[in-house]
């Protein structure tokens, strides 16, 4: 009997070599096309130095929510999707510790460009939650380079 390991299937094809969302320990909760939800915990290394959430680490679990809304889940040989533009405003601090969840939807679609928002929060002490960013981004669809 030989032991082979059985690889799961990628929830998503741009992450099969998203080395950065691995660092960030991202878990995809849900994906189809125009929405994503995905989650990170906080770790010490994810911290600022105030001892609260690096505003790149969230801004970085945002900007994957958008990139995972924005793309075929199955990938495209001819094209991809990708940031033009985006714009994040931090409305608490992120904690410790908590689970940080992005949610992505698209807002709009006119050809090749999009609009889509991307709402992180996290479960505060008494169970409810509470936004700790809100992110608009615009996307672009470009020939996929070769």
């Amino acid at each position: 009997m030989t032991n082979t390991q059985v690889e799961e299937p990628v929830p998503h094809a741009i992450l099969r070599n998203d080395y950065a969302t691995q660092w960030m320990g991202i878990n995809v909760v849900e994906v189809r096309e125009g929405h994503a939800v995905i989650t990170m915990e906080l770790r010490p290394e994810m911290l600022n130095g105030f001892g609260i959430g690096h505003g790149g680490m969230i801004f970085a679990l945002a900007d994957t929510a958008f990139a995972l809304s924005c793309n075929p889940v199955e990938g495209s040989d001819e094209s991809i999707t990708v940031a033009s533009g985006a714009d994040i405003n931090f409305l608490r601090p992120a904690i410790p510790g908590r689970t940080l969840t992005a949610t992505g939807q698209r807002v709009s679609q006119q050809g090749r460009s999009g609009i889509y928002d991307i709402t992180v929060t996290q479960e505060s002490s008494d169970g409810s939650t509470e936004v700790v960013a809100e992110f608009r981004g615009r996307s672009r669809t470009v020939p996929k380079p070769r």
